[in-house]
């Protein structure tokens, strides 16, 4: 297993920084075959080989997960891909 944390700040207001975060959800759900929901301000998601959440608060994103054997040896795309959305979104 593998485990990614990224942080990354943001100045969007909360509600529109969790619509963007629900946006990000539902293209990797359709994409991916991924599950997903909220649980106050956290966003699960859990797909074979990836469980993770993602926390928003007023001024940041913290995107953690564990990836599974076959993808941890993916974890640098992975994390620079997530690094990448967090960036375009969220700048």
């Amino acid at each position: 297993m593998s485990d990614i944390d990224i942080r990354h700040h943001h100045s969007l207001p909360l509600p529109k920084a969790r619509k963007a975060v629900e946006d990000i959800a539902k293209k990797l759900a359709s994409k991916f075959d991924m599950d997903y929901g909220w649980d106050g301000d956290d966003l699960h998601f859990n797909r074979s080989g990836v469980d993770g959440r993602i926390h928003l608060t007023e001024k940041q994103i913290r995107v953690t997960a564990k990836l599974g054997f076959l993808l941890s040896a993916l974890k640098g795309t992975v994390e620079q891909e997530i690094r990448r959305v967090l960036a375009e979104r969220f700048d």
